[in-house]
């Protein structure tokens, strides 16, 4: 591993000139002359007298570069039985457009715009129209329900929302415009416009303050970029939190450009002209990274998928596309391969598809479990490879560096620390451990580029969440170990999120909406094992005194309430009622301890439960 020995520790040792090489990637209005500002440690800013537009390193630049025919998104969508291809040059044209439209409507470079629209090719011409004007988007995930999307609006106070009339799912069409009235009505902050894209399945009836997108977009004049510094936002995403309201990661424009261009060459071993699907949505991280930014910034074919790519429209959908585009390399989550393996066990369907063209299948979002990796692998015949990273970071924290220098892949680990990012497994003294010892994990500060530099108007919320636990250091949340050979092992939350299928949610945003039920004097969620997602939420119940409600009844009424205030991502679909819940004598629940329950461990209980035969009903209902 001398190629990648060399990249890391000179990313340790001299950050600025390793940072200040991989800046060549990009094309800026102005250099970078100086690579990092720490004079506001521990809020560090990278490349802080830079300047650059992102939309123009996406899109303008391959154009000027003689480009502008090559495929830029390889649109399919077989729930609307639609398949498009989009050139660099046709990107372009709808980008700059759109970014009139937005200027037309008053937005100007630091105004906030939410996106809250399905996977179609507008929704990555907004995100980018935003970065050509110098606005900050902030896209929110379609299964999001009112109260959640009214949340985001309060934080982020957009002065304009695009949204289209529906989202289609492979069993219903889901209409946006009412979820986007009723988070307004919900919101104190009320933007200026909402621009609705209309679809042909639903069209949205209009109020005062909606505008037309084909009326609004063939009367503008097509934007030019503007240049913004390189530590201006990009963009915000809003990721749970365990209490109170979400966290606004914040991405800036020159860090964030940097790191793209760097990981999807040196960690996913991807270059200009290549096809790429990353299988996600673009509503979560790995959508903005990796459907949108890497694969445009670098000059590549991004494939944008709308529907889910297991069983519908049929159970081979996921090789089709592979064989349909000449796919070099996927990223999903470790659920679609599940999915897949339930239906076809055999990997029968393998044989009707060329997926020759595949040269590499990544893995992130949540574990891969030693099954899924070795049926993808024996049915695939290519390299199986795990990385870990978060809403947080961005881009890979731990990764087998595929462009960079391809090492033996261990099952159960992404492999090693990706150059910048110096991590430690840390005890709770802030000490590190003995190799191959349990910790938590946490990265020595600074971050590298295109993390997060902090959190959207609240950077004592980003100290205290991240940078507080271990003084010096950015605590990921995570536990696990490094072994002797320097590969990471990534073991599970020390929080209260959990991973659903790749999707992080706050189980602690669910036990509010849980707790809010009238016959509930009491409740913890956690997260269980799930053979398909990897994790699922279940709600465990104390009644109140004197409740005669049916326990059926209870489980649907909770369901629903979480459906409706969280929205149908949550996926909880199980409240359980229980005699008790174990704290310790200051009254704190021991989720911690119920989740080792429940995961079949004999955890000791140092709780308020002193009758046996209350314990042993929980750790039977906790285990069944």
């Amino acid at each position: 591993m001398a190629d990648y020995r060399e990249a890391y520790g000179q990313s340790l040792r001299d950050p600025e000139a390793f940072w200040r090489q991989a800046a060549q990637a990009i094309e800026w209005d102005v250099e970078p002359t100086r690579i990092l500002d720490d004079s506001t440690a521990p809020l560090y800013r990278w490349f802080p007298d830079a300047r650059l537009n992102t939309c123009v390193n996406a899109v303008d630049r391959h154009v000027a570069a003689g480009h502008g025919s090559r495929v830029a998104i390889a649109y399919d969508s077989p729930v609307t039985g639609n398949a498009e291809q989009w050139t660099y040059a046709e990107l372009l044209d709808v980008t700059s457009r759109f970014a009139g439209v937005l200027r037309d409507l008053g937005v100007q470079a630091g105004d906030r715009v939410v996106i809250y629209m399905p996977m179609i090719p507008q929704t990555v011409a907004a995100m980018l129209a935003c970065a050509r004007i110098g606005a900050v988007h902030s896209v929110v995930f379609g299964g999001f329900a009112p109260a959640e999307l009214s949340a985001r609006i309060d934080d982020a106070t957009p002065r304009v929302i695009v949204t289209a009339s529906c989202g289609i799912e492979p069993t219903r069409t889901v209409e946006y415009k009412p979820l986007v009235d009723a988070a307004i009505e919900l919101s104190e902050h009320k933007p200026e416009s909402v621009v609705v894209y209309q679809r042909p399945q639903v069209e949205a009836p209009m109020g005062e303050r909606d505008v037309d997108w084909e009326t609004a977009f063939a009367k503008a004049d097509p934007a030019e970029p503007v240049s913004v510094a390189a530590t201006d936002p990009l963009y915000i995403l809003y990721t749970s939190g365990t209490t109170g309201k979400p966290k606004g990661i914040v991405r800036d424009n020159g860090g964030h450009a940097v790191a793209m261009a760097w990981s999807f060459a040196n960690v996913y071993g991807m270059h200009p002209g290549d096809v790429w699907w990353s299988a996600s949505d673009v509503g979560w991280v790995v959508g903005h990274s990796y459907i949108v930014y890497a694969p445009l910034i670098s000059g590549a074919t991004t494939v944008l998928y709308e529907g889910k790519p297991v069983g519908t429209p049929d159970a081979g959908a996921f090789w089709r596309v592979i064989e349909q585009y000449g796919v070099q390399a996927v990223f999903t989550a470790p659920t679609a391969i599940r999915a897949i393996k339930k239906e076809d066990p055999e990997g029968a369907l393998l044989e009707n598809y060329d997926v020759s063209s595949l040269h590499s299948f990544f893995f992130a979002g949540e574990r891969l479990d030693p099954d899924t990796y070795e049926w993808a692998g024996g049915h695939l015949g290519v390299p199986i490879i795990d990385n870990w990273w978060q809403t947080e970071t961005g881009w890979p924290i731990a990764a087998n560096l595929r462009g960079l220098e391809p090492m033996p892949i261990k099952p159960g680990s992404p492999s090693v620390p990706v150059p910048g990012y110096d991590i430690q497994i840390l005890d709770h003294d802030h000490q590190p451990v003995a190799v191959g010892s349990e910790g938590d994990i946490a990265i020595k500060l600074p971050l590298p580029p295109g993390t997060l530099p902090t959190l959207w108007g609240d950077d004592d919320r980003y100290i205290a969440s991240y940078l507080s636990d271990h003084p010096g250091y950015y605590t990921s949340g995570d536990g696990g170990f490094i072994d002797e050979d320097g590969y990471v092992y990534v073991m599970g939350r020390t929080d209260d999120v959990i991973n659903v299928a790749g999707h992080r949610l706050s189980t602690g945003s669910m036990e509010a909406v849980v707790a809010s039920h009238p016959d509930v004097a009491e409740c913890a969620v956690i997260g269980v094992h799930d053979d398909l997602k990897g994790q699922i939420p279940r709600a465990f119940v104390v009644l109140k005194a004197g409740s005669d409600i049916d326990a059926d009844d209870l489980q649907a009424q909770v369901v629903a309430m979480v459906r409706e205030e969280i929205g149908p991502v949550a996926a909880l679909k199980e409240a359980v009622v229980v005699p008790a819940l174990p704290k310790t004598r200051s009254g704190k629940i021991l989720r911690r301890t119920m989740r080792g329950i429940a995961a079949g461990r004999d955890e000791p209980v140092p709780s308020t439960i002193e009758d046996p035969a209350v314990l042993d009903a929980l750790r039977d209902i906790l285990q069944g």
